[in-house]
């Protein structure tokens, strides 16, 4: 069979006049070209090799752009981008940055969004039906979404919308058996049935929620998927294609180890083991794995203390092997994170001490549960943030600078900014304990970093700012990651003879007017943030002062969706290096 010349494939046109043996060898050559990128550039790997087919049957059967198709997730999109016109992306290295990781219709018509949260295609395939409906036309829409979002919240209020539709509404549900992790729900036991019945089991979760129903044995061969895909080609109902894929299809380290190989950096092909990262005995310690050390003694120091996850727990340094040995103490609560929010509400009430880790991307997702279900009630659980830094993920679905403004503006809930790995110890121990309030803690970037003569106070309840050097000119007050920028800039400032204080706020929620008071006769107050200035901790302080005489300087954030920015650049934008930042003093005392 002739090989298929990738780079001639500008549209889903391209292929449509192929015959099965053509398409065969084209699934193949696009999963080559993936393992060749993924090698050595990394991204979703499983997710992709697993959709290679499913994705070629799509577009082969279905007439894109104008039928459309909104891939939940989108991590598994980019077999959808090589053949929509983005090729060299995949093929040519100087072009590997050229795209990103999830579908973006700035890049092209054929993506409906710019998605990297999961659960909401339904609901969004539902309202384009709708769209579509009210309009006249008659273009197919099909929803694409994976067996771990179905736990999702706004999945099931999709299909609940979605069934009401009495026109065509196609969801593809890819079940691959695995969500980031293993998958966790009462859901999972009905599609292993499924599965286990070929698809003919009585009890069907999609049926009871009113859709029409096709089950595909091998997700893999084109062949079964294509003749799926015409049988509901133009359908005048709702209808879900149940599709049972291989995660990490075609590298065999992937398809033995699904939770590693969802996401990985640059790694050898042959063996898997990743690249660039040297000895791992010498790399520094991350927050994620010092939070799982302190969780399992907290655990295994009092059985009423339990850690809860999202459907993320490698974030929380929670490997299989703690999971297994953390045993019911471990929850997880699958990409559902109101349920997760809510489950630490229920198990507080009850006398247990919940603490929940969060990507700080995915935390917005439960806004009302942390105020009305957590901090309305007074529930004490606690709460750690993990990526909330602009030196976190920079995918403008994943931005994690948002947090600060998020939650410490709800009435109650105390949210405190550790400085170094010791006050990030020191917090966790004492939320944890208490049981009156409850407490988010933000983890102070990735790289877990060392300050043995930090203040560590028996109560993080009330407002005390640790004031670490004091002077009469000039304040400093850096939150959480930026007291480390502050404290160079402040060491700068004394070198030109600045008079300058320097304080660690620890609590970005509640203020110390005591020492704010003090500040009000100083020529300049600048706050430092590595969150968004808009709504943030700075702009307290600067309502606060507003009527002394003292000139307040907030350096943070932009309220803006960044995508794929440059950290150093973003950094200096925001004026906020050491340098610069000694800088912005020495001229506002002109």
């Amino acid at each position: 069979m002739k090989t298929i010349d990738l780079t001639k494939i500008k549209s889903p046109a391209d292929i449509r006049n192929m015959n099965i043996e053509e398409l065969t060898e084209l699934s193949a050559e696009l999963r080559a070209t993936l393992l060749k990128k993924l090698s050595a550039h990394g991204g979703h790997i499983g997710p992709n090799l697993g959709m290679v087919e499913a994705v070629v049957a799509m577009h082969y059967v279905f007439n894109t752009p104008e039928d459309k198709i909104v891939f939940d997730v989108s991590h598994q999109t980019y077999p959808h981008k090589m053949i929509t016109g983005r090729m060299q992306a995949f093929t040519d290295p100087a072009h590997y940055d050229d795209v990103t990781g999830y579908t973006n219709p700035d890049e092209s018509e054929y993506d409906l969004y710019s998605l990297g949260h999961t659960s909401s295609a339904v609901a969004l395939a539902a309202g384009l039906a709708t769209a579509r409906d009210l309009k006249g036309d008659k273009e197919n829409v099909i929803a694409v979404i994976g067996d771990g979002s179905l736990s999702g919240g706004i999945a099931f209020e999709g299909f609940d919308y979605g069934a009401t539709l009495n026109s065509n509404f196609i969801v593809v549900v890819n079940d691959n058996q695995m969500s980031i992790a293993e998958n966790h729900g009462g859901i999972y036991d009905n599609l292993k049935l499924l599965r286990e019945t070929n698809g003919t089991a009585e009890t069907n979760l999609f049926r009871a929620m009113g859709f029409d129903y096709r089950y595909v044995a091998y997700g893999n061969d084109l062949h079964s998927l294509i003749e799926a895909f015409k049988d509901v080609k133009d359908i005048n109902h709702p209808v879900v294609v149940h599709i049972n894929t291989m995660k990490g299809m075609g590298l065999p380290v992937a398809e033995a180890d699904k939770e590693t190989f969802h996401y990985s950096g640059p790694f050898d092909l042959k063996t898997g083991a990743p690249l660039n990262e040297g000895d791992p005995n010498d790399a520094p310690e991350d927050y994620g794995d010092l939070f799982a050390k302190g969780m399992m003694r907290r655990m295994k120091e009092n059985g009423k203390v339990v850690t809860i996850t999202a459907g993320t727990p490698g974030v929380l340094g929670f490997d299989k092997a703690r999971r297994l040995e953390a045993g019911k103490q471990f929850i997880d609560a699958a990409i559902a994170e109101q349920s997760a929010v809510d489950i630490a509400s229920g198990l507080a009430k009850g006398g247990i001490r919940p603490v929940v880790g969060f990507v700080s991307s995915f935390l917005q997702r439960a806004y009302d549960q942390f105020s009305q279900d957590i901090a309305l009630n007074k529930q004490a659980a606690t709460f750690v943030v993990f990526y909330g830094s602009m030196f976190g993920m920079n995918d403008e679905t994943h931005l994690g600078f948002f947090d600060i403004a998020l939650l410490s503006n709800i009435p109650g809930l105390l949210y405190l900014a550790p400085t170094c790995k010791e006050e990030f110890e020191a917090m966790m121990d004492w939320s944890v304990k208490q049981d009156k309030l409850p407490v988010v803690v933000r983890t102070p970037g990735s790289t877990a970093v060392s300050n043995p003569e930090i203040e560590i106070l028996d109560d993080y309840s009330t407002p005390k700012y640790d004031v670490v050097r004091k002077g009469s000119e000039v304040a400093l007050i850096g939150a959480g990651l930026m007291f480390g920028f502050m404290q160079q800039a402040a060491d700068m400032l004394a070198k030109e003879g600045v008079n300058v204080t320097l304080i660690n706020p620890r609590n970005l929620s509640t203020l110390d007017t005591e020492a704010l008071d003090s500040l009000k006769d100083y020529k300049t107050v600048i706050t430092a943030e590595d969150g968004t200035i808009d709504g943030g901790f700075g702009q307290k302080v600067a309502s606060y002062l507003g009527t002394a005489p003292v000139k307040v300087i907030n350096l943070g954030l932009p309220k803006e969706f960044l995508n794929h920015y440059n950290y150093a650049e973003l950094q200096k934008r925001c004026g906020l290096t050491p340098e610069q930042i000694a800088q912005t003093a020495i001229e506002s005392l002109k």
